[in-house]
């Protein structure tokens, strides 16, 4: 099985728990909106444009909310569950793991960390090295409105960053899975390490990171 698709599995028997109205960590969405979004993205590629494209993103929405709205709730999370339609682009061998596994990873994570007890889970070594692949090689595009420079450092001393911009650099240590969850908006709930003086770790923790 690939991560993707272990995210997948996990975070689809986590919906199913915890039900269409629980906390994420996605500002303003319940879980049921979360979902509609993972729906959207893969049976709606028309619709999907407002994810990244602002003057597109009321149309983005107002799908989104009908795919919320028209379905039971088990049948949106069996639609999260059983991916994109044979049809998508998704499908293509080895495309649902690059686009996916990250994806599916925070997500899941938006709804681990939303509920009033959690703790970090213990990864399989490869999927943290994989993670950290994907961190190191977007770590500019994905601090890149940090107000102060930013490096992402492994526990093991590896490096990757810094945004552009004045000021003393934040270093921010942890694992890959928490450092990708730092970088991209999650800084309150990734268990973490910053090192720099103080006003700038607090300007780095507010910043609007991430893609």
């Amino acid at each position: 099985m690939t991560y993707a698709a272990a995210e997948r599995a996990a975070l689809s028997d986590l919906l199913d728990r915890v039900g269409p109205d629980a906390p994420t960590l996605c500002e303003g969405w319940t879980t049921a909106d979360l979902a509609a979004h993972l729906v959207l993205r893969e049976h709606r590629p028309d619709a999907a444009g407002g994810i990244v494209i602002k003057a597109l993103a009321g149309y983005t929405a107002s799908v989104q909310n009908k795919i919320k709205n028209g379905r039971s709730w088990p049948a949106l999370v069996d639609a999260v569950r059983k991916g994109a339609p044979r049809w998508s682009p998704y499908r293509l061998p080895g495309l649902d793991e690059l686009v996916n596994s990250l994806e599916l990873f925070v997500h899941h994570e938006d709804v681990r960390r939303a509920q009033a007890v959690w703790e970090p889970r213990e990864l399989p070594a490869g999927q943290q090295e994989t993670i950290w692949k994907r961190v190191s090689s977007g770590a500019r595009l994905m601090v890149r409105r940090s107000p102060v420079p930013v490096v992402l450092r492994h526990p093991d001393g590896r490096t990757a960053g810094a945004a552009p911009g004045p000021g003393p650099r934040v270093t921010v240590t942890g694992p890959p899975a928490e450092l990708l969850l730092f970088a991209f908006g999650r800084q309150a709930h990734a268990r973490v390490t910053c090192e720099g003086d103080e006003t700038s770790i607090a300007r780095v923790r507010s910043a609007p990171l991430g893609l």
